[in-house]
């Protein structure tokens, strides 16, 4: 295989750009490797944010990037959120990414992911990943061949499988805590609560909330999915642009991120956002208008963390009982932070990122404290 580190046009790219580093400084990031294999045309950035915590862990994304700058911000803010939200759940790991630039319906091949299983591979464990946008389990298995740093392959190849159930229970009691913080219970019974989108994990999530009692209307812009649900269950369907101005206690969000903008905002009824879809503020100054309005927020990384919950506990064995019982726990995390917030007068978004802070602020404190001690413990020296 012919692979190098860095293609030349990239090189060229970086040249021109070295604003990087200062990314790179401004942000924390410890290490962005460009990789590039000719024979199967894998052009891909693996992005290392953070191994304080431990290894660097998160997924590939694959997506026909319009331009290298495009796909570089993409991975760096990707890698970055991801230790954030390895450290809100209580994970040993760090924050990593990595993309794939390419159209995933045309573009993959055994190739093309053995290329990148190759690259993985020589980071000897630094850095482990498995899906995200664009990819999907089976196409790791390709890649298992040359790397065994990966994770969420379906069961029969070793794998945790499918991380739907275990993020919907984690959300499901994610929002039990906003309603005791914003209600003063955590029983659900005749909430009134809105699910915007009922893909694998929207579907899941209405399960558990009309199981207790909750009064559920549901949205997608899919009507496989409202088919589904609606022959499984008891709820309400509305247009999706209705979804919003709803006269419900909770908003769940469970499908497209952004969702929490300059338009929708203002029709907001709601007294809670709380739902597992990915980066629901457009901007962190619509988390600030959130809080502004009186509108208790679950950020999103939190409550949404089942999913790395349940890869992470693929390390050493998988355990489907204790994932559970780790993403139930995301309860306990969010009163934590709604804690952080009233402490000291913070929107909820940023009490999370003070609690992550804090917690990785007083890991480096003890392994600095070890080296200057001559401890030696290699897993505590490693700065």
């Amino acid at each position: 295989m012919a692979a190098v580190r860095v293609a030349y046009r990239e090189v060229a790219w970086l040249q021109d750009h070295m604003g990087i580093f200062a990314e790179m400084a401004q942000h924390g990031h410890e290490q962005v490797t460009f990789c590039y294999d000719r024979v199967s045309g894998l052009k891909s950035i693996i992005a290392i944010h953070n191994t304080g915590l431990g290894p660097a862990l998160g997924g590939t994304r694959m997506w026909p990037y319009k331009t290298e700058g495009e796909a570089l911000n993409d991975v760096l803010r990707l890698s970055r959120g991801m230790t954030y939200k390895s450290g809100a759940a209580g994970c040993n790991f760090g924050g990593g990414k990595a993309i794939i630039w390419g159209d995933p319906a045309v573009d993959k091949s055994e190739g093309l992911f053995r290329a990148l299983g190759t690259f993985v591979q020589s980071f000897d464990g630094r850095f482990i990943t498995g899906t995200d946008v664009g990819t999907a389990a089976e196409d790791f298995v390709w890649a298992r061949a040359v790397t065994p740093y990966l994770v969420a392959l379906p069961e029969e190849h070793g794998g945790s499988g499918d991380s739907s159930l275990t993020t919907a229970f984690g959300t499901w009691h994610g929002i039990r805590a906003c309603a005791q913080e914003k209600f003063g219970s955590p029983r659900l019974k005749d909430i009134r609560v809105a699910v915007q989108g009922v893909g694998k994990v929207g579907y899941r999530l209405c399960g558990y909330l009309l199981e207790e009692g909750a009064e559920v209307t549901v949205t997608d812009v899919a009507q496989a999915n409202l088919d589904k649900t609606t022959a499984a269950f008891k709820v309400k369907v509305v247009p999706p642009e209705e979804i919003y101005g709803l006269e419900v206690d909770i908003l769940s969000p469970n499908a497209l991120g952004a969702i929490i903008n300059d338009e929708t905002i203002g029709k907001l009824k709601a007294k809670v956002v709380a739902g597992a879809a990915n980066n629901q503020l457009a901007e962190e100054r619509h988390g600030d208008e959130l809080h502004r309005r009186g509108i208790l927020y679950a950020p999103d990384y939190v409550i949404n963390a089942g999913g790395i919950i349940q890869v992470a506990e693929e390390f050493p064995t998988f355990s489907r009982e204790r994932a559970m019982k780790r993403a139930a726990a995301i309860y306990d995390t969010l009163m934590r932070i709604f804690a952080i917030a009233r402490r000291d007068g913070l929107p909820t978004y940023r009490a999370a990122d003070v609690m992550v802070e804090e917690r990785l602020a007083g890991v480096q404190a003890g392994r600095l404290w070890v080296r200057r001690k001559g401890g030696t413990s290699g897993s505590l020296q490693r700065s």
